[in-house]
């Protein structure tokens, strides 16, 4: 399906306003069962992007393989801040994709003057100046590259640790609910990968004992369901 190209009018409104570097955000991994959350920065400047640069999950799996590494290179600066499957249980996902996200921007050579942050909720918060835009992935050069940069590395990521996980089938599913991960679940139960307070638990009666509580952050409606 065609789409229109991100473009730079939201970094040009921000270098306006003062802002000498812009840093675009992006997460991987919110809605995943197992594995990491991830957050994505790139710093783009004005150059034209890479042809065929959008969300990520507007690409199929063998073009973000293709783009990442044009990326890698094209980018003015680019770092990759993740928070653990524990953390998420621990801290709830707001907090821990605060983390992951200040792990990103402190990971930058660079330090940001703005951010653009993908969706309408500031889970980033202070000290950083931050302008939400809603599918800002789709719309934003430099968001772009950040969610492209984000999904390949932490599918790779998840690929790598596959072979230890065998019956889960996180080389394809890369954590997220699939029938094979489903099943695996069922039978083998939870990994140390597995995010423990997650519901998903509550459908798995064998398992379910092993359910962390955690008072609900607000994203809790992200991982029902089984």
């Amino acid at each position: 399906m065609p789409f229109e190209p991100p473009t730079h009018s939201v970094e040009r409104s921000l270098r306006r306003a003062g802002a000498r570097v812009v840093v675009g955000l992006d997460e991987v991994g919110r809605g995943a069962w197992a594995g990491p959350v991830t957050v994505g920065a790139a710093v783009t400047g004005m150059r034209k992007p890479p042809e065929g640069l959008t969300d990520s999950k507007l690409l199929t799996p063998r073009r973000r393989e293709q783009l990442a590494p044009v990326l890698a290179t094209w980018v003015t600066a680019s770092a990759i801040g993740q928070a653990s499957a524990l953390e998420c249980d621990e801290l709830g996902m707001t907090a821990a994709l605060r983390l992951a996200a200040v792990r990103a921007l402190e990971a930058l050579p660079v330090e940001p003057d703005a951010v653009i942050l993908d969706g309408k909720h500031n889970y980033l918060g202070g000290p950083w100046r931050v302008r939400t835009v809603i599918k800002g992935d789709q719309s934003c050069v430099c968001v772009a590259a950040a969610s492209v940069l984000a999904k390949v590395h932490r599918d790779a990521l998840m690929a790598e640790l596959a072979p230890q996980y065998p019956a889960y089938g996180f080389e394809d599913n890369a954590g997220y609910p699939s029938p094979v991960h489903r099943a695996a679940l069922e039978e083998f139960g939870p990994t140390d990968l597995h995010r423990l307070s997650w519901a998903y638990l509550d459908a798995l009666p064998k398992w379910s004992h092993l359910k962390r509580t955690r008072e609900a952050d607000g994203d809790e409606q992200l991982t029902l369901g089984f």
